[in-house]
């Protein structure tokens, strides 16, 4: 089970804030920072100093770390238009020297989008579709080759298809609660499929969906990585549980209903049953940035006991 540190920076956080979360990741053993990619913050947070871009973030961060990965879940597809999308994130990958991975989705919060200025368009899925269409066909088109797509919202004409990745593939991560078109287009582009703070039962049955859908578009279900992100709060007693909720908005035992949280044992527990189900990978939503001993008490009891 690889357990990767997950980021709400919309909510309040400097780009040196997110530095140190993410030398904190790789210093401690976890295998991924990925983070949100969201301009305005939710709920009763004041969000200052205000928003960081997601793929300048991780531009940063490619070059001041070594080994983890580094993605997003999700880019919004309204965001960004799809070939400019490409160049990012191939000019990122290469600045990590091949450790970039694309979480992306259709985009759903239309408050940030009247925020600042964003189109928040109806057909939001079926310019998903196009968008992965366009950004995997512009990376795996050949070099000295160019690329055409023709569809009812994007529009490319001899694309040099330029740059590169320094992977031969990108990961690409789909994921949501949807249960038939979210499956088909992960069956369709997904390298990893996720499902977002869903019970066991919920995140079985939208395996089980994505699954059948791989099989019917003729890939092995087993071709794609099973995953979920979960808000995350351990402490090494209630306590200490509750002093970290607290710390968050949050009460512990929703929290251990609805997410990770509790002692270190307990949420390993927790964790088994979401491995039982196909899970081989979860994203540990973390919310306090400024709470490094709570990523020190992860590592130390938590993935020490998974590995």
């Amino acid at each position: 089970m690889d357990l990767r540190i997950f980021t709400e920076p919309q909510q309040g956080a400097t780009y040196d804030t997110l530095l140190t979360v993410a030398k904190a990741t790789e210093d401690l053993g976890f295998d991924a920072f990925f983070r949100s990619d969201h301009y305005l913050r939710m709920g009763s947070s004041d969000g200052l100093p205000g928003p960081t871009d997601a793929w300048i973030t991780l531009a940063g961060l490619a070059r001041e770390t070594k080994r983890i990965r580094l993605g997003t879940l999700m880019t919004a597809g309204t965001f960004r238009l799809p070939g400019v999308l490409a160049i990012q994130v191939a000019q990122v990958d290469q600045m990590s020297g091949g450790r970039v991975e694309l979480g992306l989705g259709a985009g759903w919060f239309e408050e940030e989008h009247k925020a600042y200025g964003i189109p928040f368009p109806k057909e939001k899925f079926a310019r998903l579709e196009e968008q992965l269409a366009i950004v995997t066909g512009l990376w795996a088109t050949e070099a000295g080759k160019t690329f055409d797509y023709h569809g009812a919202y994007y529009d490319l004409t001899e694309s040099p298809a330029l740059p590169k990745p320094a992977q031969p593939k990108i990961p690409v991560l789909i994921g949501g609660h949807g249960a038939t078109r979210t499956p088909r287009l992960a069956a369709r582009y997904a390298d990893e499929f996720n499902i977002p703070f869903a019970s066991v039962e919920d995140s079985r049955r939208q395996f089980g969906r994505v699954r059948a859908a791989a099989e019917e578009a003729g890939r092995a279900a087993d071709a794609l990585t099973y995953s979920n992100a979960l808000v995350v709060c351990v402490g090494r007693d209630d306590q200490e549980v509750a002093r970290r909720a607290a710390a968050i908005g949050r009460e512990a035992d929703e929290l251990k209903a609805n997410g990770l949280a509790g002692s270190p044992a307990e949420v390993v527990d927790k964790i088994g049953r979401y491995a039982e189900i196909g899970s081989r990978r979860i994203y540990l939503q973390v919310l306090d940035l400024d709470d490094l001993d709570h990523l020190e008490l992860i590592s130390a009891q938590v993935q020490s006991q998974l590995s």
